[in-house]
């Protein structure tokens, strides 16, 4: 038997294999196939379809870099290593692989709505807007435009927009992957929840284990207040996927929203033991030891807190704005206020316009002793939230401690007009009454004491 014949018996082991799924097996087969002739660029494709059916998007680049490179014309070698590149989040390099893929065959509406992908992750979104307008000229009722396309009008919360776009992918592929799940997302973004939930069932009755949609299925639940049938989804995850980090989040969030601290925490904790680096995981775990509250729990919790600054410090990109706004109130109910001050301060230089950071930041300096940077923050975010109450306390409560009573009750009052029910602030313009009349006994006692100019007749 020569290598060439052989090889072409791995080749179609190889296939069988893949048609049954059976991913490791084809993959050895083709490997086998390639040692006898490693100049096949469709057996290096091959390859790369089966690491990507797998899940090893890595490896799957490395395989359709070789199919192109030994077929330079070859358009869908080059868009493949890009899909692959999109999917391991590097849209910069996916967008250069676009190009070599558009030169080969410059009319593919694939090309585009790949395009679209990446540029929407760059956040180009005008750029993705124009490249969907191009590719409808290419391909009208191509359905992963308007697929693409509706993914960067979510990022932008223009949910109507998205709605039609997901609709028309609907209309011209139904069984395009999670285009029902996506619809739903989007009526859920806009209030209609039931809509949502009954398009996520239409999806799962195409692919009833697709876990993404499962736990999209089991939020919108949870939002609906429907605790139990929510969290019967993110389980029915577990079953498939035990060590799958975002079910037990959401089990942890679901515990938590109803009171479970010891759940919460377990589940917490689980997250944490899987995935360090799961967003804010360890923020999260604080707060439940800091509510249980047993002995040893806050020291436990500054611990877990400390080190997600240390993340911070080291990667400050992976950190969203709202993640900033979680560490740096968990640091203040840690009472680690000084390093608060600095976790809000990078919040503001991303939202500066965000007066809860503001009236946060501000907490943090009054509790470290620096008033005059607190009373600053506090009327920033005045400026910005010419409502907000806390920041008004917080304003009358620091005048107070400087004896400035007129400017406290100032801020008493203002408080008061916004909240007259606020049962602290009653209280703190009481205290402000003794203090002021305190301080007008003293004066007039003074004046009686104080020896009065002898007059001459």
């Amino acid at each position: 038997m020569n290598d060439w014949f052989e090889a072409e018996q791995f080749v179609e082991q190889a296939h069988e294999a893949y048609e049954a799924g059976r991913w490791g097996e084809a993959e050895s087969a083709l490997r086998n196939a390639l040692e006898l002739n490693p100049y096949q660029a469709e057996w290096h494709f091959n390859l790369g379809l089966t690491l990507e059916a797998s899940g090893r998007y890595r490896d799957a680049v490395g395989s359709f870099e070789e199919a192109a490179g030994l077929q330079n014309d070859d358009s869908q070698s080059a868009l493949m290593v890009a899909v692959n590149l999109l999917r391991l989040e590097e849209p910069a390099q996916t967008l250069e692989w676009l190009e070599r893929a558009e030169a080969s065959d410059p009319k593919s509406a694939a090309v585009q709505a790949t395009r679209i992908d990446a540029l929407a992750r760059l956040g180009r979104h005008e750029q993705a807007e124009l490249t969907f307008y191009l590719g409808q000229e290419l391909d009208p009722d191509y359905p992963d435009l308007y697929a693409a396309m509706a993914e960067s009008l979510l990022t932008r919360r223009q949910y109507d927009k998205a709605v039609w776009c997901l609709r028309e992918a609907a209309r011209l592929d139904p069984h395009l992957p999670r285009v029902q799940a996506r619809l739903a997302y989007a009526y859920a973004a806009t209030g209609r929840q039931e809509r949502a939930r009954q398009l996520y069932l239409r999806e799962l009755r195409e692919d009833p284990g697709d876990i993404d949609t499962l736990l999209d299925l089991g939020c919108l639940l949870v939002d609906m207040h429907r605790y139990t049938e929510g969290g019967e989804k993110f389980r029915r995850v577990l079953e498939m996927e035990p060590d799958n980090t975002d079910a037990h989040y959401y089990l942890g969030d679901l515990a938590d929203r109803q009171g479970l601290n010891e759940e919460a925490l377990v589940q917490f904790d689980v997250v944490l033991r899987l995935d360090s680096t799961y967003p804010v995981i360890r923020v999260q775990v604080a707060e439940q030891l800091i509510r249980r509250g047993r002995e040893g729990d806050f020291k436990t919790a500054r611990k877990h807190l400390r080190a997600e600054l240390l993340e911070l410090n080291r990667d400050p990109k992976r950190f969203e704005a709202d993640d900033l706004a979680e560490l740096g109130t968990r640091m203040l109910d840690a009472d680690q206020s000084g390093d608060a001050v600095g976790v809000f301060g990078r919040l503001l230089e991303r939202r500066p316009n965000d007066a809860t950071a503001h009236h946060h930041l501000s907490v943090a300096y009054f509790r470290t002793g620096d008033v005059s940077r607190g009373i600053e923050s506090a009327r920033a975010a005045l400026r910005l939230d010419p409502r907000c109450v806390p920041a008004m306390f917080n304003l009358a409560v620091a005048n107070m401690r400087r004896r400035q009573l007129a400017r406290a009750r100032y801020w008493v009052d203002q408080a008061l007009r916004v909240d007259p029910d606020d049962a602290v602030l009653r209280r703190l313009r009481l205290r402000l009454r003794f203090r002021v009349g305190g301080q007008v006994v003293g004066w007039v006692v003074s004046a009686i004491r104080r020896p009065r100019k002898r007059t001459t007749s």
